[in-house]
This record gives C-alpha cells, sequence and structure tokens, in this order.
C-alpha cells in the first residue's frame, strides 16, 4: 500500500471504527457482567461539560464521513443523530464505514491541494487539503474516538492500549 490520502483516510477510519465497534461490545458485556444497563454506559461523560458516549461516537462517525467527503469533493452524507441504544450506534458505525468504502480511491486524487471548506457554528473554515486532513480532521476524529475509550475506560470496562489500537 502507497501512502496516499485515500489510503491513509480509507485504513484510518477502518480500523477506528471498527476498534469503537469491538469497544462497544467490550462496554456491553461489562454491563451485562456487573447487571447494569448498557445505556447508563453510553449516556456517561468525562466531564460535566463534555459530550456522553453516544454523542462522541455519532462525532467520530461525523468526522469520518466528513473528512472522506470533504478530501474526495464530495457533500458529505448527513446522518440524524438519533441512536439511543448500543444497537443503533453500532448500525451508525457500519453505515459509516460503509459509505466511506464506498468512496473510489480516484476520488481522492488532488485532494492534497483541493479547497476544502468546513461551516461552523462561528465561521467557515477554509482549508488546503492536507492542511485539513493533518491538522483538523484527524486530530478531530482521533479525539472523539479517544473519549470513547477513555469513558468506558473511566466507567471500569477492563480496556488496555491494545483495545484502542485495534486489531493488526
Amino acid at each position: 500500500m502507497s501512502l496516499t490520502v485515500a489510503a491513509l483516510v480509507k485504513t484510518t477510519v477502518r480500523r477506528n471504527l471498527q476498534m469503537l465497534d469491538q469497544l462497544l461490545d467490550k462496554g456491553a458485556a461489562f454491563a451485562t457482567a456487573k447487571n447494569f444497563d448498557v445505556g447508563v454506559l453510553l449516556g456517561s461523560r468525562l466531564a460535566p461539560d463534555m459530550f456522553p458516549l453516544t454523542r462522541q461516537i455519532q462525532l467520530a462517525s461525523d468526522m469520518a464521513k466528513g473528512m472522506t467527503a470533504r478530501l474526495a469533493g464530495q457533500v458529505p452524507p448527513s446522518f440524524e443523530d438519533v441512536e439511543t441504544t448500543l444497537a443503533e450506534l453500532k448500525e451508525r458505525l457500519a453505515r459509516t464505514l460503509a459509505y466511506v468504502e464506498s468512496v473510489d480511491d480516484a476520488a481522492f486524487d488532488g485532494a492534497e491541494q483541493r479547497e476544502v471548506r468546513v461551516p461552523t457554528r462561528a465561521q467557515e473554515l477554509v482549508f488546503a487539503g492536507q492542511d485539513y486532513l493533518v491538522g483538523f480532521a484527524l486530530p478531530n476524529f482521533y479525539f472523539h474516538v479517544t473519549a470513547v475509550y477513555l469513558i468506558l475506560r473511566h466507567n471500569g470496562v477492563d480496556l488496555g492500549k491494545r483495545d484502542f489500537l485495534g486489531a493488526r
């Protein structure tokens, strides 16, 4: 595999969404073993002003499909943020991965220089593709992925570094 934008985005997203799916399974197993509703974990957060686990999954999904679409010169697909169960979150991860995998690698040609526009509440951010990927999209994606891991770990789910790194 050569290091192209397509390969970098698709490999990173695939590994991390699959890892999140496995973390959710471990969270569910923990809740079952401890005899409590897994919904408690889905509503957990690290700090009062941070989003709960459910929202962190939704945001990781949004970052994955957003970086894929923008770097491929497409409009990101919109998913409603309506997930309330573990099964719905896992389905969202699967839909996100299916979208990312469906984008033709050729669509990423020239992505390093492609102008990328990201609307925010305050203003529209404008980047060159490489700056967007390295300085905005990947850090944001990893932030939300890491938050999921940390919320579960903080709540007692037996996780370690190998769980975060995923299968090799």
